[in-house]
């Protein structure tokens, strides 16, 4: 599809989107952005219960943030607004500096925003969206299930009626203790919600199946209070209450200036939090849509929109995997589509705020607990047990430290530990050694160690040339791994006094590897041999020539193709170990006479 015509300006201000907006693709937004509406208006009372904010809260956020996000990011079809994670690291960082639900927490929770989204949006102006690549994704996965067992948990005392608070451990107390207690009503409605819900997703998948599940629950649960003489146990079911209508007021957070040092902290926390929710889900969005993420420009349209968002009562949002999956499914051909839902949420709240008091908090909980089952992926779980346990490790720490400890260490502990496991598997760079199959006619180069039980192990090597082919970076960590290996070849009985290394897969040394390999051209030298090196690239040879390790080991000592190489190298090599040789593993031992004598 060709762009429209458009004013330069507007598309440096909003993206090259705006060339892209026609009546057609207007027609298309609007009915995605009803679907989005329709989806965010049980979710948003939802998360923003989770969040420990009143329900009109959750509104709030999905109007002023999901318009200026996607007017100023990156993303075409990335829909923002309130989110699990985000909600839940909101109430469990925020909880032991206020009472939720109370007006101080309240103001914490947007003074917090505002501060989030100034860091998030430093974070795109310095061009410091890389920073998101260094949360692994099995780090977001292991919070993202820790998250989904505390979304359960705290979730669960609505489901049965009760009012249990505290941590988690502390929830699953009081259920226990108050087990006789629970409400059948509840229980009920909660079960209605559930069963609606999921029934409409298998029959009728294109249909909103969570709004459907509420309105269902809710529709019963007032015609069972009219009938509160034969059904006195449906009058104490706990309601959302009033929700007034979502519009967008202009406040100033009013907290104690005392708190700041301890708010920044969290807010950079909950800016990791949000910042690799959004980068994730833009990936996963723009991986099916084809679209190509500018991550710096996602960070400042995200940033923006919880700056803004945290003076018009909105906590803190990003890409929320709810709304921009269908949003995209539906057909949302621009960002108008988030606009439109933005706006339609409006009316919809306009025209139907009586009803959404009388929702039952029961039916609120249900929802919850069916997006916490759904972000159990226990497929990826046994996925990732298979394919590597290391992630899979880094995972699980991660989850049960999103139960034990405060979130924000959560995710600084996986990201460390996540960091820490791919510096342990640098720091062992494979050095495998190579040969040549004299065996077959064409003499194919093969590796002779590292394939397990393969018959190349038992082809002989050449007593006089090395040939290790290097496969990983040569950086201070993987230093005494690779001069260890170095020494062991040196100091065998009968060692190969020339060594030839294969270069191409060596990507990248550092100082202490430009000495490293210094340090062993003086050795093989010292020893009556040289170092070679076939096919160095261009980023390490930069790092030779500006320490002058170039200049010590000679341009004929760097070559271009292997044949070549071992060429240059056989004319060096000891005619009288060659004479009684019986490996003979080179092309141009062929011209040598035949062996005599015992092989050396």
């Amino acid at each position: 599809m060709s762009a429209a015509a458009t004013s330069p300006w507007l598309e440096r201000l909003f993206g090259s989107w705006v060339g892209f907006v026609t009546r057609q693709t207007l027609r298309a937004d609007l009915m995605a952005g009803l679907l989005g509406a329709v989806l965010v208006l049980p979710q948003g009372i939802a998360f923003a219960t989770l969040a420990g904010m009143p329900p009109e809260y959750g509104l709030y956020t999905a109007i002023i943030p999901c318009i200026i996000a996607a007017l100023f990011g990156s993303s075409w079809h990335v829909m923002s607004g309130p989110t699990n994670a985000n909600s839940l690291a909101l109430l469990a960082m925020l909880s032991p500096l206020a009472v939720p639900f109370g007006p101080a927490y309240v103001q914490l929770a947007l003074a917090v925003t505002v501060m989030v989204g100034l860091l998030q949006w430093l974070i795109g102006a310095l061009r410091l969206g890389m920073l998101a690549d260094f949360i692994s994704p099995s780090v977001l996965f292991g919070f993202t299930s820790g998250a989904a067992v505390l979304i359960i948990v705290h979730a669960l005392p609505a489901v049965m009626g009760l009012a249990v608070g505290g941590s988690a451990w502390a929830v699953v107390q009081g259920l226990w203790a108050q087990a006789g207690q629970w409400q059948p009503a509840a229980l009920a409605v909660a079960l209605i919600t559930v069963g609606v819900t999921q029934a409409v997703r298998r029959w009728r998948p294109r249909w909103p199946a969570m709004l459907m599940g509420l309105s269902v629950a809710t529709a019963l649960a007032w015609l069972a209070s009219l009938q509160t003489q034969s059904a006195p146990w449906v009058a104490d079911l706990a309601e959302v209450g009033a929700v007034p209508v979502p519009w967008p007021h202009f406040q100033v957070p009013q907290i104690d200036w005392a708190l700041l040092p301890e708010l920044m902290g969290l807010a950079l926390s909950l800016t990791i939090v949000a910042l690799g929710q959004a980068i994730s889900m833009a990936k996963a969005v723009a991986a099916r849509s084809g679209q190509r993420i500018d991550a710096n420009r996602e960070f400042r349209g995200q940033g923006l929109s919880n700056l803004v968002g945290g003076f018009f009562s909105c906590y803190v949002s990003c890409g929320s995997v709810n709304r921009s999956m269908p949003n995209l499914e539906a057909g949302a051909r621009t960002p108008m589509a988030a606009v439109f839902s933005a706006l339609l949420l409006l009316l919809l709240t306009a025209v139907s705020a009586s009803l959404l008091a009388r929702i039952p908090m029961a039916a609120v909980a249900a929802l919850l607990l069916l997006v916490g089952w759904a972000l159990l992926d226990f497929v990826r779980w046994r996925e990732l047990l298979r394919l590597s346990r290391a992630e899979f490790f880094v995972a699980a720490t991660t989850l049960v430290a999103t139960l034990t400890i405060r979130l924000e260490m959560a995710i600084l502990l996986g990201t460390l530990l996540s960091l820490l496991a791919f510096l342990l598997r640098t720091a062992r760079p494979a050095m495998r050694t190579m040969g040549f199959d004299s065996s077959a006619p064409e003499r194919q180069f093969v590796v002779l160690d590292g394939q397990g039980e393969g018959e190349h192990k038992q082809l002989p090597e050449c007593p006089q040339l090395k040939l290790l082919r290097m496969e990983g970076e040569v950086y201070f960590g993987a230093c005494t791994h690779v001069s260890d290996t170095l020494q062991a070849l040196r100091s065998a009985p009968q060692p190969q006094k020339h060594l030839l290394v294969m270069g191409k897969s060596m990507n990248f040394i550092d100082l202490a590897g430009a000495k490293l390999w210094e340090a062993e051209l003086t050795a093989r030298r010292a020893m009556g041999g040289d170092l070679y090196f076939h096919r160095p690239r261009p980023e390490v040879l930069r790092m030779w020539q500006t320490t002058g390790f170039t200049r010590l080991l000679g341009p004929e000592h760097q070559f271009p193709d292997k044949r070549t190489a071992i060429a240059t190298i056989f004319d060096k090599l000891d005619p009288e170990v060659c004479r009684t040789c019986q490996a003979r593993v080179f092309w141009e031992c062929q011209r040598l006479p035949p062996p005599s004598g015992p092989a050396p």
